[in-house]
């Protein structure tokens, strides 16, 4: 019963997090997939034509996506999930791009794959996207920036050097001498999305587990985590799923609770508590104290005609706006 009810628990915590980032992935069409219909028709046959020499010379695959809005989505989350559910690129290589662009919300990203993030490293897919991409966009000529932007990127890919970039290295080189700039930016890397998630979710998981499971200072706990819960879940998710994670502790918590407080051994730790001043749940030792109760670790066991090639991305590449 303790395993079912601590697996019920971390499912939903972990449900949260998965439900903040619902943007659908839209079916493969081709190297050209204008979802948002921001380009004319001459520029997709042409830039598909264009791709497609491209990758029959090099096997180099570049694709373009155009969604309307990211629903509150990272556009570097969203991209990433893009990349591999496509899977750009050729298998043993590595060797996709794929361009997001997001004209409601005004943001780009070029998604590097790995096999070519040597030749295209992320300082060098936001200038592409800063100085050639940019300022077309904020003119209204979506054609004209994304034509410029791709034949930027088969430049950068055939070996060719990207002209009038003395602007942008002083800018990147002051980002990136701030060893806070994922911090002060809203969108941070998928790998930095995981690791700071992993930490931040890790606790708050941890404690919200043990006041479920303690008689008496649970209460206490759930009162207390109410803070901890709608702020630092921004970090990773955003306000918008920030709110959707606080929404389902607030009712999870004491719906599970009152849930705990029918069966045998939740009854038979609270009686141990009054009795014995202590009580042994699912791996934890637990002392009555002034408040209702504190806990301690314990020893106990543990029981189309086109299609991507294979490729995959780490999270590579940069992002934008305009």
């Amino acid at each position: 019963m303790i395993k079912r009810a601590i697996t019920f628990i971390i499912s939903t915590l972990f449900l949260a997090v998965s439900f903040a980032d619902t943007t659908e992935i839209p079916y493969l069409t081709g190297r050209v997939n204008d979802n948002a219909q921001i380009l004319s028709e001459n520029a997709r046959k042409s830039l598909s034509e264009t791709l497609k020499e491209q990758e029959n010379l090099t096997t180099d695959q570049i694709v373009i996506l155009t969604i309307t809005s990211l629903e509150g989505e990272s556009i570097e989350d969203y991209a990433n999930r893009v990349f591999n559910e496509w899977k750009i690129g050729q298998k043993d290589k590595d060797n996709g791009i794929l361009m997001v662009i997001v004209p409601d919300e005004r943001k780009m990203r070029i998604e590097v794959g790995y096999g070519l993030e040597s030749v295209m490293p992320d300082v060098l897919a936001g200038r592409i996207i800063r100085n050639i991409m940019a300022p077309s966009f904020r003119e209204g000529d979506y054609d004209g920036g994304v034509t410029l932007g791709t034949q930027a990127i088969i430049d950068v890919l055939n070996g060719k050097n990207l002209p009038e970039m003395q602007e942008a290295d002083e800018k990147d080189n002051s980002s990136e001498n701030s060893g806070l700039s994922d911090f002060e930016s809203p969108d941070m890397s998928i790998t930095a999305r995981i690791l700071i998630g992993a930490f931040i979710f890790g606790i708050l998981g941890l404690f919200t587990i043990l006041g479920i499971m303690t008689p008496g200072f649970g209460w206490f706990l759930y009162l207390f985590l109410i803070p901890f819960w709608a702020m630092f879940p921004i970090v990773v998710l955003g306000a918008k799923g920030a709110l959707v994670c606080f929404i389902i502790y607030m009712v999870i918590y004491p719906g599970a609770k009152l849930y705990l407080l029918h069966t045998d051994w939740y009854k038979k730790a609270k009686k141990d508590l009054r009795s014995k001043g202590k009580a042994s749940i699912g791996g934890f030792s637990f002392t009555s104290g002034g408040s209702g109760g504190s806990w301690s670790s314990g020893s106990g066991g543990s029981s189309g005609g086109f299609s991507g090639g294979g490729g995959s991305s780490g999270g590579g590449g940069a992002s934008g706006g305009w």
